[in-house]
């Protein structure tokens, strides 16, 4: 428990989008919320799924702390963690629960060096250095929301400026560039992180589908964000933050003005 809050009834909600089959696809999410569970920073931590189970009400119910951080493991600031996580939760919240929203993974300030460590530690594993690599971060994109490929664009400029990777890009899902688009003009080797928080149907079956349809043997795919060792440590540090600095009267403050803009 942090220093200062011991005996403070406090519960985490890691809250993800989720699938709703029953199988391996929502496991590193469960495998996070474990890890942190280990960790005590607080005294309770719960996982809750937009789509799947436990729902974002299911996962709220099962807390005793009066007081809730919610934490989005989102790659963005997009339309599911910015509106309907909130929707969400303003739908579930019991009357005495207070709840404060964190911003999601997608935009930590921390994840760019994460990325660039587990990139490069991969890169060796497969016989590469990362300084001969291009790294191409594959996210979801939209065409009618912009926030997919800004947090991309964002994270790949963070990871250009570690310095390891000889060309730092971006692919997208649902709009330019593609990952075919990405990769035309580079020769490899080629290392494509998926900025998925679950091994669903995006970052477990659309970005291994796309690096075989290239038909190169010199594009490899690194794994998605969600099951990156360091995760864990982002969410604690983005979780310590708050509940030193803002707990309190300001933790109260930002609480009601929440409430008050929905």
């Amino acid at each position: 428990m942090i220093a200062g809050l011991e005996g403070r009834s406090i519960a985490l909600l890691l809250a993800a989008h989720g699938e709703q089959r029953e199988d391996t696809i929502n496991a590193g999410a469960k495998r996070l919320a474990d890890a942190l569970s280990s960790r005590n920073v607080v005294s309770e931590v719960g996982l809750g799924f937009i789509k799947g189970t436990p729902s974002i009400s299911e996962a709220l119910r099962t807390f005793t702390a009066a007081e809730i951080v919610v934490y989005p493991l989102f790659a963005s600031d997009g339309y599911f963690a910015r509106d309907r996580l909130m929707q969400l939760l303003k739908e579930a919240e019991p009357s005495n629960h207070s709840i404060h929203v964190l911003p999601p993974l997608g935009v930590d300030p921390g994840l760019a060096g994460l990325i660039t460590q587990q990139a490069a530690i991969y890169a060796r594993t497969n016989g590469f250095s990362s300084d001969e690599a291009v790294i191409v971060l594959m996210a979801h994109g939209s065409r009618y929301n912009s926030a997919s490929r800004l947090a991309t664009e964002r994270l790949a400029q963070g990871v250009k400026q570690c310095g390891l990777f000889r060309s730092v890009r971006i692919a997208l899902l649902e709009e330019s560039p593609s990952l075919h688009q990405a990769t035309a003009d580079v020769a490899g080797p080629i290392l494509v992180i998926g900025l998925f928080c679950g091994n669903g149907m995006h970052g477990a079956g659309d970005v291994p589908r796309l690096i075989a349809e290239l038909g190169r043997g010199d594009v490899v795919f690194g794994g998605n964000i969600v099951n990156f060792e360091g995760i864990e440590q982002l969410v604690v540090a983005s979780v310590t933050r708050i509940l030193k600095y803002s707990f309190g009267s300001n933790f109260k403050a930002q609480h009601k003005q929440w409430r008050k803009s929905g």
